[in-house]
């Protein structure tokens, strides 16, 4: 029995809409070619939260504001497949989002 290699794509953006898009893009040529898929997988979204002083505060109460950055990330396997790598790697991947490929 052989164990069939996968491929680790980790993709993460802070656009949600834009990296489920791309992920199903992804799956759907993964689908076509028939090849063996896994995901793609949320991983815990990272919150990057960030306090300012609100200006002018003068000499009365210290008002602050809140800023929030939210990084999703999705991990998708797919099996190695040169065919399918090639497609996939023709893909135009969005300017928000940043993909890692591991083999």
């Amino acid at each position: 029995m052989s164990m069939q290699r996968m491929v680790k794509i980790k993709m993460w953006s802070t656009n949600v809409r834009v990296l489920e898009d791309f992920a199903s893009r992804l799956v759907d040529i993964a689908k076509k070619s028939g090849v063996k898929i896994s995901g793609p997988i949320p991983l815990p979204t990272k919150k990057l939260t960030i306090r300012t002083l609100k200006l002018p505060h003068g000499e009365g109460k210290k008002k602050y504001e809140k800023w929030q950055m939210r990084v999703h990330k999705r991990l998708l396997y797919v099996a190695e497949d040169e065919r399918v790598m090639k497609q996939l790697i023709r893909v135009r991947v969005p300017p928000e989002v940043w993909i890692e490929v591991e083999l």
